[in-house]
Parts: C-alpha cells; structure tokens; sequence
C-alpha cells in the first residue's frame, strides 16, 4: 500500500514525542531520586557519594540525548496546529525538567567544594609523629612510622579521587549549560529563563574552581609532609 509522507511525517513525529515524553519522565524521576540522596550523603558514607555521582552522570546523558530528540522534532516540517502544541508542550517540560537537574548539580556541586575544605582542614591538621626519643622502642616507632605512611597514601587517594569527581561534575554542569544555550535557540520566548539559569550555572562553576583550588593546596601539603 503507498504510504503518503505526511503518514510517514506522523510516525516520525509520534515515535520522537514518545521517546522524548519517557525521558522527561525519567529526568524527573532521577531528580527526585538525587534530591533524596543528598539529604543522606553526608551520613551515609563513600558508597552513596558514589552513586549520586553515577546518577548524576547517567542523568546528564539523558538530558543531552533528549535535547537531540527535541532538536529532531523540531525539524519535522508540516506538522499540524495539534502536534505543534505537542511539541512545544513536551520543549516546556523539559526545560522544567533540566531547570531541577540544575539546580541539584549546584547543590552537588557546593557539597563537594564542602568536602574539599574539609580535607583541607584535616590535612592541615595531621597529627605528626613523634620523635624516637618518645617512643618506647625503634620497633614499634618503625611500626608507627608505616602505619602513618600508609594512612597518608589513602588521604591522598581520596583527595585525588574528590578531584576527578570535581572535574566530571564540572564538565557536566557545562554540558547543561550548553544545552540551555540550544533550548534558547530553540524557544525564543525563554531566553529570559534561560540567561537566568545560565548564570546559575556559572556560579556553580566558581564553586567547582574554588573547590579545585582547595584541593591543589592539600595534595600539596600532603605532597610537602612526606618529605
């Protein structure tokens, strides 16, 4: 049977306001799930920090496919006065959606300069050996030396592991900024909205510089003390 392209127009159309509609979906539901993550990840240790930052990743990837798919909707030509309702429908959810997603990446973003000050501090605040006239034997200040040694090299990992989470998280804060700059290309009508968020965005990213700055200072010192 002959399909006429305005058919074909229709699946196309039907098959990317669906997939866009479920990511939005999604959007929403990990938002909701980082925001309950948060309130527990100062508690709740290593393991948690670690999957708000896998969600976090994985949620920021969403957002750029969907960006894609709207940007593919937007192409289609001929649409009527129902599927442009559509989609501008589903162009305003999203915006909504990646405003949430932002605001939690700058609440990410503060923790993590948080963390950082406070490895600084304790780094600052190392406890240092003390000399062998107050040890009890050589053996047991060799034995105190090397458990010292090794504590120190896991401050360390950990330092340089908060700084790769810091350079992810901001390269993720960028790669949302950016798609706001195509959803204003996209909807003229929020460019407002968006040069609003935008400059969010740029706070959280002094955040992150500053929290960067903080960490070169304790791996420094850390760095200075074992020598």
């Amino acid at each position: 049977l002959f399909t006429s392209t305005r058919e074909i127009k229709m699946s196309e159309f039907e098959r990317l306001s669906g997939v866009i509609a479920t990511n939005i979906q999604k959007l929403v539901q990990n938002v909701s799930s980082m925001q309950r993550m948060m309130v527990h990840v100062d508690t709740q240790g290593d393991s948690l920090r670690q999957q708000l930052r896998q969600l976090q990743h994985y949620t920021g990837q969403l957002a750029r496919d969907t960006a894609q798919q709207l940007k593919n909707l937007g192409e289609l030509q001929g649409l009527d006065s129902r599927e442009k309702m559509q989609k501008e429908r589903l162009q305003d959810d999203f915006t909504r959606a990646l405003n949430s997603f932002q605001k939690i990446q700058t609440e990410a973003a503060q923790k993590e300069k948080a963390d950082l000050a406070a490895a600084r501090q304790s780094a600052n605040g190392e406890v240092h050996l003390a000399g062998p006239e107050h040890q009890q034997t050589d053996h047991t200040f060799q034995q105190s030396r090397t458990q010292a040694i090794i504590q120190e090299e896991a401050d360390l990992t950990a330092l340089q592991e908060r700084e790769s989470a810091i350079r992810q998280l901001e390269s993720d804060i960028v790669d949302v900024n950016t798609i706001f700059k195509d959803l204003a290309t996209m909807v003229h009508e929020q460019g407002d909205i968006v040069d609003s968020i935008e400059s969010n965005i740029e706070t959280a990213s002094v955040h992150v510089n500053e929290g960067n700055d903080q960490l070169r200072q304790a791996v420094q010192y850390q760095n200075s003390a074992r020598k």
